[in-house]
């Protein structure tokens, strides 16, 4: 006897399809050329969501630079001293700042200049 695997298979193919969903042309329609694409695209996905934490790294970095440099200090510099002054902020945090409060920033980078 034949069989026919009907509902698995459907509802199988038509998850795939609906996370193909907005994908142009065949990509969208046709399962196996969706499946490839939707394959592809969570490994992608999976892989963007590590590289995402190193851009936002290397934009911290990029700011607290700015902010050190226009206390005439340079970034290693500044993160030295304030791990020689037991400062708890992290690069986010810092970044922030340098950003939304030049004032305050400049008042952590005396304090880090202080112990160097």
């Amino acid at each position: 006897m034949r069989i026919k695997r009907g509902f698995k298979a459907r509802r199988r193919r038509q998850k795939v399809l609906s996370l193909a969903k907005g994908f142009r042309g065949g990509r969208s329609k046709l399962f196996r050329t969706a499946a490839d694409s939707v394959d592809k695209a969570l490994m992608y996905a999976y892989r963007d969501r590590k590289v995402r934490k190193r851009e936002f790294r290397g934009l911290w970095i990029a700011r607290i630079n700015a902010g050190a440099r226009m206390n005439n200090l340079s970034y290693s510099r500044l993160i030295h001293g304030l791990k020689l002054a037991n400062v708890g902020l992290d690069r986010k945090v810092l970044a922030e700042l340098a950003v939304s409060d030049p004032a305050g920033f400049t008042r952590i980078a005396d304090l880090a200049a202080a112990q160097l």
